[in-house]
């Protein structure tokens, strides 16, 4: 069974009647379960289950420290391209946009890496815009190649790939996959996507797990927070993770948690999210999937980070730029959207150790 029949299965349920029919004794009992149900996991999300955030909270933290201690991995993004041949109304990078568009060179590339590697970081994200011409996956095996001499781990964040390119860039050196399905709420998604490639809704569904049968170490999966109702986005992203966790057990699964923010033009999200739910689905997914890593961007104000540390974060990037070049360029233009958390690396490493936790700039060695 694919991961989209199974999740058309439970999209045949009226979402708002079985959240409304969840009782509190329900939500007790699953906290002390276990192993939690896909429906139990639902029913974590519901309005009466945040009134247990703080038994959540105590839970969600032991879990986290038994599979992961009190560890937290830092990366940073490197943008290699903006061209985007997408009409995306959320993102700055539409191509209706007239915004700088640019790409890196191998040499502003390598003067990249320097930069970033000079920080300790050892963990990288390139990212491109969505232009097969521009940033073609020829292009983008060359970056790796320049990057893979100062960092352990290159992953990817680039426009979804078949089987076959995918192993084709983890033969270059690339490890790891972030690929956002940005909602999984079909008939929003095609209203979102105007035109392009990206418009492809199953294409951009099943790239996980092609990257999984290419047996990439590390993927990452997520929804953008804000364009479709956040509980059945949360919903369909842990039941993603859950899929791909059962089915490639070679692959580390991880879920990112990234909420819209203000690119140019403006938009306005349909269903914003605020701290508290933000909470609740960190919470939910770490009980329900107490293995899977959970990622926290700069898209977040630092305070809100700092307190999100003990609640199951496992990944964090520090002294992110969404510009191309931004690390060693100063112009601010053409990013993709705008950043909360400013802080370097010294910056983010100093807070952690202050909570009690340790940065982690590098956590495996490639065999050669």
């Amino acid at each position: 069974m694919s991961f989209y029949e199974l999740y058309s299965q439970y999209r045949e349920l009226d979402f708002p009647a079985v959240c409304k029919s969840v009782s509190r004794n329900r939500i007790a009992s699953i906290l002390g379960k276990d192993k939690i149900t896909p429906l139990d996991f639902l029913a974590l999300l519901t309005e009466q289950a945040g009134e247990f955030l703080e038994e959540m909270a105590q839970k969600a933290h032991r879990l986290t420290v038994q599979h992961f201690g009190k560890v937290i991995l830092l990366y940073t993004p490197m943008y290699l391209g903006n061209y985007c041949t997408n009409q995306c109304v959320y993102c700055n990078f539409n191509t209706q946009n007239q915004i700088p568009r640019m790409k890196l060179s191998l040499e502003q590339v390598e003067e990249e890496a320097q930069i970033i590697a000079a920080t300790g970081l050892r963990h990288l994200l390139i990212l491109t815009g969505e232009s097969r011409t521009q940033t073609p996956v020829s292009y983008i095996k060359d970056c790796v190649k320049v990057l893979r001499k100062y960092f352990t781990s290159v992953s990817i964040e680039v426009y979804p790939l078949t089987t076959e390119e995918y192993a084709g860039l983890i033969e270059a050196g690339v490890d790891g996959l972030t690929i956002y399905q940005e909602t999984y709420h079909r008939e929003t998604y095609d209203r979102l996507h105007i035109s392009g490639p990206k418009k492809d809704y199953l294409n951009r569904l099943e790239a996980p797990e092609r990257a999984c049968q290419a047996r990439m170490r590390a993927v990452n999966i997520g929804a953008l927070l804000g364009l479709y109702d956040w509980r059945a986005e949360a919903f369909a992203t842990g039941l993603h993770a859950d899929y791909l966790q059962n089915k490639f057990m070679d692959s580390e699964i991880s879920v990112s948690l990234p909420r819209i923010r203000p690119i140019a033009g403006g938009f306005t999200p349909q269903s914003p999210v605020g701290d508290r739910e933000l909470v609740q689905i960190m919470l939910a997914l770490r009980l329900f999937l107490p293995r899977v890593g959970i990622t926290i961007s700069t898209r977040e104000r630092a305070e809100f980070r700092d307190n999100l540390l003990p609640l199951g974060v496992t990944k964090m990037s520090a002294g992110s730029s969404t510009v191309v070049g931004g690390h060693s360029r100063k112009e601010s233009g053409g990013g993709q959207f705008e950043i909360s958390d400013t802080r370097d690396v010294n910056a983010m490493k100093t807070m952690l150790l202050a909570h009690g936790y340790q940065p982690i700039f590098k956590d495996w060695e490639a065999l050669a």
